[in-house]
């Protein structure tokens, strides 16, 4: 780490809920936008130099720690302990497992305002203005203290798990400094079918469809890559106007191909892209060329309109005004 980059965290997601309002559905591992929920999540907090996830292990798109409270369901005060237990970062983000919206931006934002602030978290706010706790960032020794507190006041003198059990987490949060950083969209959260019925609707808005759509495939394939968008849909597009309308799927795919078989990196992608423009701008030239040459060529060999014979002269096959008609036998 250099002097200019941000101090490091770590990241405690809880996704061991009941998920009562869905049927009991395993709600971390509903789908949003092709994605789970979950990794959705992990993807948002990427950038922590370790990821805790409170629940029962499952297949993710990265390595993470797993663990969980005891007893098993105990709440989330008693979660976010479990999880806390294995961080050692100055400040942690503490995340559900249900955010669709979340991105890796807004974790920045919050942990930002954290350190500006002084305050012990920093809390996103929905769309009505009420406290997210587990849309947060929170600076751990503040955090360790409140839930020993908290712990003790239950009437556990030890500040073990089994003192948090069942308490809301609004008992958490009032004993510490907080600091608040509004954001609607990011906070919304799935708890009903109906949210994730709206959550998948909003994702296939025009203005986040692509970018949603890349994400998936970049999962569902195992791909870590960040590549300018826009160049390959430039690609794709003097492909097929420049060549053929299938011409565009193909070199996408043959410029991945490359990329993967030199570098492997946005470098590689852009480097083969740009090369695969320059060749289908080269065939629209020369499909210009041709074009216009073979005009020129019909132009020249068409007669002057002096030389044509006129519609009713001699040599018009179209009867004179003494021609018989034409009867059978004609």
């Amino acid at each position: 780490m250099t002097a200019t980059d941000p101090p490091p965290y770590d990241a405690i997601v809880l996704a061991g809920g009941a998920a009562r309002r869905l049927g009991g559905t395993d709600k971390p591992s509903v789908r949003v936008g092709g994605r789970p929920l979950l990794d959705r999540v992990l993807a948002a907090c990427a950038g922590a130099r370790r990821t805790v996830v409170v629940a029962a292990p499952r297949p993710t798109s990265r390595p993470v720690h797993w663990t969980r409270e005891n007893p098993p369901g105990g709440g989330p005060v008693a979660a976010l302990d479990a999880g806390l237990r294995h961080t050692t970062a100055d400040c942690a983000v503490v995340l559900s497992a249900d955010l669709p919206f979340l991105e890796e931006a807004t974790v920045e934002r919050l942990l930002s305002a954290l350190r500006a602030s002084g305050a012990d978290a920093a809390l996103l706010t929905d769309a009505d203005g009420r406290d997210q706790p587990l849309v947060a960032a929170y600076r751990t020794t503040a955090l360790r203290h409140a839930l020993v507190a908290l712990a003790e006041g239950n009437g556990k003198g030890n500040g073990g798990d089994n003192g948090l059990t069942g308490l809301p987490l609004r008992r958490l949060t009032a004993a510490l400094n907080l600091t608040r950083v509004p954001d609607p969209l990011a906070s919304f959260d799935c708890d009903t079918w109906d949210d994730i019925a709206d959550a998948r609707a909003r994702i296939r808005e025009h203005g986040h469809v692509l970018d949603e759509w890349i994400s998936a495939v970049k999962d569902e394939l195992g791909i870590n890559l960040d590549v300018d968008t826009r160049v390959l849909l430039d690609l794709a597009r003097d492909a097929a106007h420049g060549v053929a309308r299938p011409a565009a799927p193909l070199t996408t795919f043959l410029v991945g191909y490359a990329a993967a078989q030199g570098k492997g990196g946005p470098e590689a992608v852009a480097e083969a892209a740009h090369k695969a423009t320059a060749l289908a701008l080269r065939w629209a030239e020369e499909a210009n060329t041709a074009g216009e040459k073979s005009a020129g060529e019909k132009s020249a060999g068409e007669k002057p309109d002096a030389e044509r014979p006129a519609a009713d002269g001699p040599g018009s096959d179209k009867p004179g005004p003494d021609s018989p008609a034409p009867g059978p036998g004609r």
